[in-house]
């Protein structure tokens, strides 16, 4: 794969990339890039976290780079994830490598490394605090989008070591590449700033799509913002779809979901069709009675969106379609943690647990 045809494969990935130059420049000079992506172990996981995470590193990993996916325990613990309860974020930890061992991420090439042992190191925390002596307070208040908050929440300590910390996981992770969702864009503007001056480097960063929630969208603001405000939430478990969800909770949240007639953009079902059917199956079929036109089939997503956006295809077909193949999708994972021991209990441990903001 030329190096042009790897920034391509990439491009799938990035709804951003801060910069496209930068990243070709990376894949023609460097010989072994490194990018990494990291997640806080807060309760069940989504389909956004589980799927569409596994569907990106993916095509990263086939793109010839190494990935590092960081346990970020720690960070979940200075966030008062899990009430601030260390064992049960790392508990949570565990679950969320068992959901993506189960849904085709390829773990054989993937390496996971636990935020508490990346930090035992002494220089690690001296660049934790060169991040802080280098940024204002106000500087690093403006981040805390990243973790699910605002500058106007009631805020504790440990919300601004936060930000220092990821800002430093890049560079101890020695990432050349930050494959984050839009919602960390902020820190990794950071880390792009102060990279040289700390006597690193400028790593690159490529933000992924942020998967819509299922209720009908109330956001406004810029894209970033409206992103932010509209993805995926397990905080409201009627928007989201988990990646163990039986058959029949999937096609009830599916059938409520917000899917107007025609409308193609801020759709969530046409959304889950393009960034997660349409990756996992060649053709999207739809059945329906002969006297509504019979069964019809998609090549493509762009078929796809073109027959909802005429009218050709109708809201509660879509969603009857939609629901079949994810529940397709997420079968092998409910069959893992049916089966595997150390699987289902760890599951039985986590929908135990109460999740805190």
């Amino acid at each position: 794969m030329t190096p042009k045809e790897k920034l391509e494969l990439i491009k799938q990935v990035g709804e951003e990339i801060l910069t496209e130059e930068e990243l070709l420049e990376l894949l023609t000079t460097k010989k072994k890039l490194i990018a990494y992506d990291g997640f806080e172990p807060s309760g069940r996981i989504h389909i956004a976290q589980g799927l569409l995470r596994a569907i990106n590193i993916n095509k990263l990993v086939k793109a010839g780079i190494t990935f590092k996916m960081l346990v970020a325990d720690w960070h979940g613990w200075a966030n008062n994830k899990m009430g601030g309860d260390l064992d049960k974020i790392q508990t949570v930890g565990k679950y969320f490598i068992e959901v993506w061992k189960a849904c085709g991420l390829d773990t054989n090439h993937v390496e996971f490394i636990w935020a508490s042992d990346l930090l035992n190191n002494r220089e690690y925390w001296k660049t934790v605090m060169s991040v802080a002596r280098h940024s204002t307070l106000n500087r690093i208040l403006r981040t805390t989008q990243i973790m699910g908050r605002t500058e106007k929440d009631v805020l504790q300590a440990s919300h601004i070591i936060y930000p220092c910390m990821q800002a430093a996981d890049i560079f101890h992770l020695k990432a050349d590449i930050c494959q984050l969702g839009l919602d960390q864009r902020k820190v990794n503007v950071l880390a792009r700033e102060l990279g040289s001056k700390l006597g690193f480097w400028k790593p690159v960063a490529v933000h992924h799509h942020m998967l819509m929630g299922l209720t009908e969208p109330h956001a406004s603001g810029d894209t970033v913002e409206r992103a932010i405000a509209m993805k995926m939430s397990k905080s409201n478990p009627n928007s989201a779809i988990f990646m163990t969800d039986s058959e029949d909770e999937i096609s009830r949240k599916i059938k409520k979901a917000y899917c107007p007639e025609k409308q193609t953009t801020d759709n969530p079902i046409l959304e889950y069709c393009k960034y997660i059917i349409f990756e996992r199956f060649d053709t999207f079929t739809i059945e329906r009675q002969e006297k509504f036109g019979g069964n019809v089939s998609f090549s493509s997503y762009a078929e796809l969106e073109k027959a909802f956006l005429s009218g050709d295809v109708h809201p509660a077909d879509l969603k009857k379609s939609t629901a079949h193949y994810i529940n397709t999708i997420l079968l092998p994972v409910r069959k893992y943690f049916e089966t595997n021991k150390t699987a289902k209990k760890l599951k039985e441990l986590v929908e135990s647990y109460q999740v805190t903001r």
